[in-house]
């Protein structure tokens, strides 16, 4: 084939009617490469795609198709964001009875650096009776909202999870977090007159922490001491635990450990009084937030050896959250959608950058400009007449054979 100079990506007149996507692969295809990428690691998807379909495409394939399907959906949510925002719909009547919980976990970016991703979960709540009669709350129906940015632009992006979920309407809420200050702020923004829980593994973890103060780390003595003032903390809420603990960090002031976890479980209280949020049916734990991190995060941006670009780490959370909250077949539409417009505009900025558009006939009108005359100079210069050529100081022709005239006195 002839090598033709200044040709530009060629596209297919009919790829728009056809509805194709940018690529090589049929639609069907191209989702399903990004549907088994956002399940797993690039290469082992490639794998799996070329198992399925005999077609094989490269990792790096998958990984484009993967982050540019991640990148338009991420687009997409800040839009519904802000169309959120400003005209302030009313949100889908969802379940009467709420559960709230957030977290942050790790991911590992290029170059050794760590970042957090933060993570919430909403979830439906019911009880049941177990064979011993005894009332167990639990969750359901789980949906998940995962970004790497700052508390104050989580609790931004986040609108859309909660609007989709109505809990503007819930009859009942429950934020069960493990009391992170972002945590409470989070709960502050969108449902303050939320029943506040502090996730009960958590508070053990520091009413442990005086434990082993006084029995030293992992003793019997210390194990014990532990499971009786968990029983009463669970059975009797916190009052009688926390002057106890008061008492102890009077007698042993130098004994940081006390002082320290004292304060922690001091300054929530409230967030403690469990047999009374277990008579209400909520869950006093926060394992749904907990799991969510492992499911979500984790299982997919943790595995052996991955390093993530920061870039990249936002679209990949964006597909995790609709494959986990089991919503792909309803949102996988608006990113197909997104994909053609984007390649659209990409065709258009190319085709202009080939054919730029000239200025309207009346635009000289418009704004009382002469248009400058064919074959104009600019500044009213006259050309510059050029220097004649070395070799006509040279005598030629006739001018050989003529002597030249004396100079008279």
């Amino acid at each position: 084939m002839a090598y033709a100079p200044g040709v530009d990506r060629g596209f297919f007149p009919l790829d728009e009617e056809l509805k194709l996507l940018p690529g090589s692969l049929t639609p069907h295809g191209h989702e399903c490469l990004v549907r088994l990428s956002s399940w797993m690691p690039f290469e082992k998807a490639v794998g799996l795609f070329g198992d399925f379909t005999g077609i094989d495409v490269s990792k790096g394939i998958s990984q484009r198709y993967t982050e540019d399907a991640g990148k338009v959906y991420e687009q997409i949510q800040e839009k519904e964001v802000e169309e959120i925002e400003k005209t302030a719909p009313v949100a889908v009547k969802g379940s009467d009875k709420l559960q709230i919980s957030a977290d942050g976990a790790m991911v590992p970016l290029l170059h050794g650096v760590w970042a957090e991703a933060r993570t919430v979960v909403i979830g439906e709540v019911y009880s049941s009776i177990e064979k011993n009669g005894e009332s167990v709350a639990h969750t359901r129906n789980l949906s998940y909202f995962s970004r790497k940015v700052s508390a104050e632009a989580f609790q931004r992006l986040a609108i859309i999870e909660m609007h989709r979920r109505g809990v503007e309407h819930a009859k009942e809420i429950a934020a069960i977090m493990d009391g992170a200050e972002w945590e409470q702020g989070f709960t502050d923004y969108h449902c303050p007159h939320a029943t506040r829980i502090l996730d009960f593994p958590h508070a053990a973890e520091h009413v442990n922490g005086i434990g082993e103060a006084l029995f030293g780390e992992r003793t019997t003595e210390s194990r014990a001491w532990l499971e009786e003032h968990l029983h009463r903390l669970k059975q009797d809420g916190p009052d009688e635990l926390m002057r106890e603990f008061g008492n102890l960090a009077q007698e042993k002031p130098d004994v940081e450990a006390i002082t320290n976890n004292l304060t922690y479980l001091e300054k929530r209280r409230e967030h403690m009084r469990y047999p009374a949020f277990q008579a209400q049916g909520w869950p006093i734990g926060s394992g749904i937030v907990e799991s969510g991190n492992k499911l979500v995060v984790e299982a997919r941006l943790k595995g052996s050896g991955m390093h993530w670009a920061e870039g990249n780490v936002n679209p990949m959370l964006a597909l995790r959250n609709i494959i986990c909250s089991d919503r792909w077949k309803e949102d996988w539409p608006k990113i197909e959608a997104g994909l053609r417009e984007r390649a659209k505009v990409r065709q258009q900025k190319l085709h202009l950058a080939r054919n730029p558009i000239p200025p309207p006939k009346d635009f000289w009108e418009i704004f009382a400009i002469n248009p400058p005359a064919p074959n104009s100079v600019e500044n009213d210069q006259k050309p510059k007449t050029p220097k004649p050529n070395p070799w006509r100081k040279f005598k030629h022709g006739k001018a050989l054979y003529q002597r030249s005239t004396p100079a008279k006195n």
